[in-house]
Parts: structure tokens; sequence; C-alpha cells
């Protein structure tokens, strides 16, 4: 079945260079170093023995965050490379750690473009974040003797489901993974029922609780709201994409009749979409100003599109209530810990399968609620703009969840410890 994978994936192969090409249109990130993905890398390797985490783009470099910080006090003398498939994981990674680790593109999963690689960069473990199987990346790993940990690892039902369609392939490459750190017993369960090795799996909850916030987060966050505008009211709505700003848009004229001093604030997922959301707020006769632009935010505007990365936490920081983007349609959702390790209520879609758990979590405790439509999300977001001790004592919830789940990077590093990595 891997070969077969393996021939299927080289005849998609001329697809996904194609890709790589017509992304590049929109965003030119996406034609440096292409041949890295086909494994041929000329960067410059730290002495020591490389620390391999694979983290495909900005989600989970944030997830990863805290545990390569942890890795790199445990083991500062052992080089970390970072590997993503994106280029806007790529500018996460130098946000976050500067160059303090290395980075370069994960290599397409064939069997002698991952051997380059190994070949190249020799790591001494591979750690994948959360839903990373890569069936020949691991093999080869195996076969040349790396460990392979699954870190962060979930399961939803409806990958289980994509899964389970062919079993035994999955349950051959899950048993080829030296260890799994799953966040729920629920995602456990899912991936023994495809055939990972029950004595492999640890719970040890997510590392998305361990959320790292800046000492000036709160300080930034007060500078944004003297920008934006002290006494107007602030809907943020981070990491939107395609068909959501339709939606907010909408929300912001319902609410704007009772909230005429409203502002939204857009923080597109993908850095090519900023012209296109930015346009489509005008066309629907609404007041834009950019972030890029440097030029502020006037009493007039409507909408405020932050067309910049790495700003998401303090724009949070500085709003009334959040709502969190890839969960009015089928998504998954993006990371509603961020809002409420802030002390910001937070409002999503009903799309939240990558999320499910934590978010159930933050429901029960009142600091998120799901609107499934422009009406339902208004009316949510009314009430916490109505009440402000309502929308504080959600805020507080929310952080209090977080405060009080931390602890998941400990525990990986620990089993890591466990696992060989000394």
């Amino acid at each position: 079945m891997r070969r077969l994978y393996s021939a299927a994936y080289l005849l998609l192969l001329p697809l996904l260079l194609a890709r790589v090409a017509w992304r590049g249109r929109r965003n030119p990130a996406y034609r440096d170093r292409w041949r890295q993905r086909l494994g041929f890398y000329d960067v410059a390797l730290k002495s020591g023995e490389v620390l391999w985490v694979h983290a495909v783009s900005v989600g989970e470099v944030g997830a990863a965050a805290p545990l390569v910080r942890a890795l790199r006090e445990r083991f500062p003398f052992a080089p970390v490379l970072i590997t993503t498939t994106t280029p806007t994981g790529y500018d996460t990674v130098t946000r976050q750690f500067g160059e303090t680790v290395q980075h370069v593109y994960c290599p397409y999963d064939l069997p002698w473009i991952v051997r380059r690689f190994l070949r190249r960069f020799r790591p001494r473990m591979l750690l994948l974040m959360e839903t990373e199987l890569w069936p020949n990346v691991i093999h080869e790993c195996r076969r040349a003797e790396v460990p392979v940990v699954l870190v962060n690892g979930r399961m939803s039902e409806q990958s289980a489901k994509r899964y389970g369609v062919l079993r035994g392939f999955a349950a051959g490459m899950l048993r080829e993974l030296t260890w799994l750190a799953v966040q729920t017993a629920a995602d456990a369960e899912r991936l023994r029922q495809l055939g990972a090795p029950a004595d492999r799996i640890s719970i040890t909850g997510s590392l998305k609780f361990d959320v790292h916030l800046p000492a000036s987060v709160f300080e930034e966050g007060a500078a944004v709201r003297r920008e934006l505008g002290i006494n107007r009211p602030i809907l943020m709505a981070g990491s939107t994409r395609p068909g959501e700003e339709d939606i907010l848009l909408d929300v912001l004229q319902r609410l704007r009749a009772s909230y005429p001093a409203l502002l939204l604030v857009i923080a597109p997922r993908h850095p090519e979409r900023f012209d296109a959301v930015a346009e489509l707020c005008r066309k629907a006769h609404l007041r834009v100003a950019r972030r890029q632009t440097g030029a502020g935010c006037e009493a007039e505007v409507d909408v405020f599109v932050v067309d910049t990365m790495g700003e998401l936490l303090k724009f949070y920081a500085a709003s009334d209530v959040a709502f969190v983007g890839g969960s009015l349609a089928p998504y998954g959702g993006q990371n509603v810990l961020e809002p409420a390790a802030l002390g910001v209520p937070v409002v999503t879609g009903p799309h939240l399968h990558n999320f499910e758990d934590i978010a159930t979590t933050l429901q029960q405790a009142g600091a998120l609620k799901i609107g499934a439509d422009a009406s339902a999300l208004s009316v949510i977001i009314a009430g916490w703009l109505a009440d402000s001790d309502r929308r504080d004592a959600a805020g507080r919830a929310g952080s209090d969840i977080v405060a009080s789940n931390k602890g998941a990077t400990a525990t990986v590093v620990g089993m890591l410890m466990e696992t060989g990595l000394h």
C-alpha cells in the first residue's frame, strides 16, 4: 500500500509544483527556496545533533512554540530544525524564534526525497505536530533509526473516518511511530482503533494551553486600542477565511443600529487575501483603513484590516469581543485559546472539529459562544457589548480555563526523555 501511495504521489508531483508556482503569483514567497521541497538544501548547519520539529503552518508552529522553547532550555547545544510547508509558517518561525532555530521547507513525501533530507540533516529525533502523518517520512525515519514522536496529537472523528477507509495502511503507519502524545482520551481511542499500539499512546493534554503571552502584550494592546479608538466598541475577527468576511460585514451592519461607533477589525489568515478583503469592504460601501499604511484609524472608519503578520495577539488584547475564524465554513476552526488567554470573550461559527474538546471546555465555562450565521452571531456579540459585567466574567472564565490546563509541555518533555532524548 505504501508503494501504491508513493506511485500516486509521484504522479501528483507535477501538480504540486504547479500549485506552488500558481500560489507564487499572488504570494512570491511560495517561489522562494522551492527546491527544498525536492530535498535540495544549501543551508549551513550548526554543530550538534538536530532535533527536527515538523509544524505544517501558522497554527502548528504556535502550538509547538512552548515545546521548542523548553527543548532549547533543556538541550542548549542541540540545534532545532523546524520544517513547515507554507511561507506563513516560515514567517511565524522567524517571528517566534529569530535565529535561535533553523528553518527549511519540508520535503515532499517521496522515499528518495525524504532520504536526501535525512542524509543532509541527520536528525536525532523527529517530532510531528498534531496530525502531520506522512507515511514515507515516518517509514524512512524508522529505517534510519530516527525516533518519530507524534506530539500534541489529535484525531477528529472526521479524520478518523478518512483514515479508516484504508485502515490497514493507516495501522502500518501508526505502528512505525515511536510514541504518540495525544491531547485527549477521545483522540487516544480513535488512534488506537486505527491501529496505533495502546502501550505507545500517552494522554498529555494540549500544548496550546501553554500559550506564550509576551510580557508586553497588554501594554501593546492598550497602545493599539488608543490607535483604534478608546471609546469605540471593537469586534476583532482573527484568522478569517474566504466567505467569512461577507458574514462579518452583515454582522457589522446589524450591530451598527445599536452601536453606531462599532469598529470591525479583520485579520485574514492568509496574506495573499489582504487586498481582496479590503476591496470587499469597499464594495460594501464601508470606510476602510489598513494597518500597513500606518495612517491610523479615524473615527469615520468602519473596518480596519490587519494586513500584517505577527500582530494578532495585540489586536485581540485591544478588543472587546473576539471572533475566531475558520469556523463558519468547514475549515475546522483556528486557535480559540489565544483570545481566551487574554481574557477576551470568544465567538465562533459551528465548525470547530480541530479544537472540539477545547471549544467545548470554553463553552461550558461561558467563555465561548457559537453562532451559525450573521443573525446568531449578532445576538451573541450584542449581549456582550451591552453588559460589561457579563463580558468581563466571560473573559475571566476563559483566562482561568487556560491557566488551569497548563502543563502539557513539561509532560511531553519528560516523555521525550524517557523515549531516549538525552
